[in-house]
């Protein structure tokens, strides 16, 4: 795995316009994951979910977003319902097919909960994601980004109060590793 895309987080800001009113910490000129490392320790440490999900290359952060959502939502492996398999496999394996049948649980599926987003950040990875191949719709690149923080922030929000910043904590742990350029989609 590559690592950040991004050799500061102005240059994150800049490719990607809607990281603004997502990350509620100003932008700087760190590296991502020196701001990482300091806003996960401040009043809104929501703000390294939002940095990992637009700093990871989009495979990446799939990958990281399901980890994270298996761990908040105590998902253990055989348990997956059919959009966070098709995330993982698509992760695994990523062609347009698994992508497509990604894309396709994701639109079905209940928004309210996180896997469908997992599904959806997957599906909208690139490529035609219109319903047809008669109606082509480009993704844009900001819509893996905003569907991975979403899928993570939907299931933090069912993580009780008590525990939600150890949570939080350990699921920004899990993405770090990523964002320094280790770790494998098949770990």
């Amino acid at each position: 795995m590559a690592g950040s895309r991004f050799s500061t987080v102005t240059d994150l800001f800049a490719a990607f316009p809607s990281a603004e009113r997502d990350i509620s910490a100003a932008q700087t000129d760190e590296a991502p994951l020196a701001f990482l490392e300091r806003v996960r320790r401040g009043r809104t440490p929501e703000d390294a979910v939002s940095l990992l999900a637009y700093a990871l290359g989009r495979r990446e952060g799939v990958w990281w977003a399901i980890q994270a959502v298996r761990l908040l939502g105590g998902v253990a492996p055989g348990q997956e319902d059919a959009p966070l398999a098709a995330a993982e496999a698509w992760v695994r394996e990523p062609d347009d097919l698994r992508r497509r049948d990604a894309l396709r649980l994701g639109m079905a599926g209940d928004h309210r909960l996180a896997t469908p987003w997992l599904a959806l950040a997957a599906g909208w990875s690139g490529g035609n994601i219109g319903p047809s191949a008669h109606a082509v719709v480009p993704a844009t690149p900001e819509m893996t980004p905003r569907a991975i923080r979403t899928a993570v922030l939907v299931v933090l929000a069912t993580v009780n109060a008590r525990d939600r910043s150890t949570k939080l904590q350990a699921c920004i742990d899990l993405g770090t590793p990523l964002l320094r350029g280790g770790g494998t989609p098949s770990a």
